[in-house]
């Protein structure tokens, strides 16, 4: 909606919201779940472990909005329908969307990768994010509201990353049903992509932790830095809230610059 005269700060803010965030439990998940309830918004947060999820609901709960959890495979359809159907009768009806669970267990040429594997990554990435951006889109739409979707991709969904093909093909795949929704659901329901690059999570400290491989992502980004958590955070609130609400269809990307060269 147009901001009109309101307080241009006041844009930013999610309060009567409820947002979904999946693989919430850790990481890039964990921060835009605090942020957005920081930014007013009851939260619920899956991910694969209930336990895992404790800390962020306590986190979530101590900015003064509601917090709740589920335990959660993505890529069960029946599970994604039965939790939304939980969020809904706990919190109200879900306005926001972060697909976020994904997984990237392999690093190498694609000549070594079992199809397995391939299925995996392509299923928690891709499938995942469909299973639950069916349900968010048939809710919004049958109780004729409005929603937004931020869909987490990653830098390897505009540019290759090297040796990681499954990631890189899901991440792209996972832009590209961003693109479509954005068309085929406006203007009811804004779809956008995040695009991390490389964050200080769990998910790089492998590669952090590896002096020559870090050094060697490092002098691929100009800002010479890994980012933060909540850099990524920030991104995500601003998609889900009023202050982009001419934003639908986009990858906004927050790499350092990796992706400019």
């Amino acid at each position: 909606m147009a901001l009109g005269t309101r307080d241009m700060l006041d844009a930013f803010r999610l309060d009567d919201t409820v947002a979904l965030v999946t693989g919430g439990s850790r990481g890039i998940g964990e921060e835009i779940a605090v942020s957005m309830a920081k930014a007013g918004a009851d939260v619920a947060v899956v991910a694969r472990s209930e336990d895992a999820l404790v800390q962020t609901v306590e986190r979530i709960e101590a900015t003064g909005s509601d917090g709740i959890h589920y335990p959660l495979d993505v890529t069960d359809a029946a599970g994604v329908e039965a939790v939304f159907d939980d969020v809904e009768a706990e919190l109200g009806p879900v306005n926001v969307l972060v697909n976020n669970a994904g997984v990237n267990p392999f690093f190498g040429d694609v000549r070594d990768l079992d199809a397995e594997t391939w299925n995996h990554i392509l299923s928690v990435n891709l499938t995942g994010a469909f299973y639950c951006v069916q349900q968010f889109g048939q809710r919004v739409f049958d109780r004729d509201g409005e929603g937004t979707v931020v869909n987490v991709a990653s830098v390897g969904g505009v540019v290759a990353l090297p040796n990681q093909a499954p990631y890189t093909t899901s991440k792209h795949a996972l832009v590209g049903l961003t693109k479509t929704l954005a068309v085929d659901w406006a203007p009811t329901v804004r779809v956008n992509a995040l695009a991390p690059g490389y964050v200080k999570t769990a998910f790089t400290e492998g590669v952090r932790k590896n002096e020559s491989i870090r050094n060697n992502i490092l002098e691929t980004i100009p800002q010479e830095r890994f980012s933060d958590p909540d850099e990524i955070a920030a991104a995500a609130v601003y998609l889900a809230s009023d202050a982009a609400g001419y934003v639908t269809g986009e990858v906004h990307v927050v790499d350092g610059g990796l992706a400019a060269q």
